[in-house]
């Protein structure tokens, strides 16, 4: 059923998550779509339920700890969240605006997953209902403003490394993956070869789970592209590239252990080589082949091509189904 909500300028929007940045991007990508004004909630559980599944973890407010924002009332009319910290606090602000919040929840709530208004999940967790969307990849922020804005923010930074310019998304270890110094030589003695045969430059990015090892390695063994304005590296310090990068970028190579850096790459239509790491699980497998059978991604083998796709609209649908469910004017 319908749930009628005011105009979008009136509209009370929450984004609630961990604050983790992936997790706060997709929800903040989804609220930018529908160009609502947004409040962001970044929240911590208290013990023990910082750690309990969401089904047994209490839908009350008081298991929020004392390191969270504040959580009151006015109630907003749509709530986004993602991560499973935030399904049991999502659920505790619905029933307590009376059923009147809209809730999306991004990424599958498992059990809880009839309790939303609305829940976002990628292809690869093989969730269904009617109150299911599914998209190929992940929310996300990255689109044709903010890639034109990126590229000219970071313009002084990029415009004398060559072209055409590779960018590198380098992630890092996760439940499934393993990034280590074997894995680091690989890939540091790939992009050598790469801009000792194309001539091409390298802006390459480090993420919070990227072993400093790896970092180090990558770092030695492409010192002298380095320190020759042939390629830069990003290593966490400073103002974070990681947009400005995929803005400049004419190919992206980006490591295997993230449907997000994978998806915010899909959305520049630049052509996208993934880099195994050691491990995976069946829904990675399930993702990348999705993304492969889109001819969006190829393994990379060292060999750079161009090709073209077209730009996954995950998020802009994701918007109009909200849309469409609330009556919300203008997406």
């Amino acid at each position: 059923m319908k749930k009628n909500i005011e105009s979008l300028e009136r509209v009370n929007t929450w984004v609630l998550t961990d604050g983790r940045p992936g997790m706060v991007n997709q929800c903040l990508g989804l609220a930018e779509a529908l160009k609502t004004p947004t409040k962001k909630i970044n929240i911590t559980l208290s013990k023990p339920w910082d750690w309990t599944p969401p089904a047994i973890t209490p839908k009350r407010l008081y298991i929020s700890s004392k390191l969270s924002d504040q959580i009151s009332p006015p109630w907003p009319d749509l709530l986004i969240g993602t991560g499973r910290k935030s399904i049991a606090l999502a659920l505790a602000i619905k029933r307590l605006s009376g059923d009147k919040t809209f809730c999306v929840q991004i990424q599958n709530p498992g059990l809880a997953i009839k309790k939303f208004d609305l829940v976002i999940a990628p292809n690869h967790d093989q969730l269904s209902g009617a109150n299911v969307v599914s998209t190929l990849g992940s929310i996300n922020r990255v689109n044709k403003n903010t890639l034109i804005s990126a590229k000219n923010d970071f313009y002084n930074d990029l415009h004398s490394l060559p072209r055409p310019l590779i960018t590198v998304l380098l992630g890092g270890n996760n439940a499934v993956y393993r990034m280590n110094k074997r894995v680091a030589i690989q890939i540091a003695d790939k992009l050598l070869a790469i801009s000792e045969v194309y001539k091409y430059g390298l802006a390459i990015t480090a993420s919070p789970r990227t072993p400093t090892e790896v970092i180090n390695v990558i770092a030695q063994r492409l010192k002298e592209k380095l320190a020759n304005n042939k390629a830069v590296l990003w290593r966490g310090k400073g103002r974070n590239p990681y947009m400005g990068y995929l803005a400049h970028a004419d190919f992206i190579l980006a490591t295997s252990d993230s449907v997000n850096m994978v998806s915010e790459a899909a959305a520049t239509g630049k052509p996208i080589y993934t880099i195994e790491l050691i491990g995976g699980s069946t829904k990675f497998m399930r993702f990348h082949k999705a993304m492969n059978e889109a001819k969006i991604t190829r393994p990379f083998a060292g060999i750079i091509e161009h090709w073209s796709y077209p730009i996954p609209n995950d998020t802009v649908r994701a918007a109009s189904e909200i849309q469409l469910r609330t009556n919300l004017k203008n997406v």
